[in-house]
């Protein structure tokens, strides 16, 4: 079974010999060819999983040789491999969306790991992420039955939305495992809550201060996060997003990351959990 099919891309094509036959033995086709114009040709007539390219060549030049080959396979990467260390080479090859980018000379250790970053990746991924789940499912499973408050659950929930997440692309007994250990944590949450609601949303007596073991709950939101930071003279706006589940804020969050510093926090919703409910539950404090 191959690894994928190569394109090698090099006016000098006949030094890299034992480069191709170090990739041949790793399980890789490669084509090879020696300039441009014979490269967009074999881009038109058949799929490559990576092309190698040459930046240096004469005729027309790696830049202008991969602005065409994206035209034609605009999702094939392209690594581009270079003798100039020159800013402005780089800056071009990156912005026309290289994959990566080698100074030559390069050796197949390096060529290997582009391989893997730029066609394997995913399939390493899952593997690594399967592998650490199923170290840590027993551990998870102990942590799960040593809930004991609103903290404890919270850790519990991160773990499995990461693990959700890790997992998503997986298809393997796993994702089944996760989906079970996920219904026994909802089981032992359920239990949880019917034990200790009552008590969180009892009136208070006024004679105690609130009980240490409620957790931040609906009504609490802007008494205790907004109202003290308005206090403070500071600007705040405030963005209620209805039936947004972690693993969703999760992926949301990465492309904030990029514009924000981001601080999380959990709260408790009043019951009943629908929006109706537990979105005003919040402005009614």
């Amino acid at each position: 079974m191959s690894n994928g099919l190569l394109l090698w891309v090099d006016d000098e094509i006949e030094l890299l010999k034992a480069h191709i036959i170090f990739l041949e033995k790793k399980g890789y086709e490669v084509v090879t060819v020696s300039n441009g114009a014979d490269a967009i040709e074999q881009c038109r007539t058949q799929t490559f999983d990576l092309v190698l390219l040459d930046e240096q060549m004469p005729g027309l030049s790696g830049l202008e040789t991969l602005q065409q080959m994206k035209e034609i396979q605009p999702a094939t990467p392209i690594v581009m491999v270079t003798k100039s260390e020159e800013e402005d080479i780089m800056n071009q090859a990156i912005g026309a969306k290289i994959a990566d980018y080698l100074i030559k000379p390069v050796n197949p250790s390096q060529i290997l790991l582009t391989l893997k970053k730029n066609i394997h990746r995913r399939e390493i991924v899952t593997e690594v992420a399967q592998t650490g789940y199923q170290q840590e499912y027993q551990q998870l499973a102990m942590q799960i039955s040593d809930c004991r408050d609103f903290n404890d659950w919270v850790e519990v929930y991160k773990r499995l939305v990461k693990w959700e997440l890790e997992l998503s692309s997986a298809d393997s007994n796993m994702t089944e495992m996760l989906t079970m250990q996920k219904e026994d944590a909802n089981n032992g949450f359920a239990k949880y809550i019917a034990k200790n609601y009552l008590d969180w949303v009892a009136p208070n007596d006024g004679k105690s201060k609130e009980k240490a073991s409620r957790p931040l709950m609906s009504p609490d939101i802007f008494k205790s996060r907004v109202f003290p930071t308005i206090d403070k003279g500071e600007k705040v706006f405030l963005i209620v997003m209805d039936n947004l589940r972690v693993d969703q804020w999760r992926i949301l969050s990465e492309e904030l990351a990029e514009l924000f510093d981001i601080e999380e926090d959990f709260y408790m919703s009043i019951l009943p959990t629908a929006t109706q409910y537990a979105r005003n539950a919040i402005f009614s404090g």
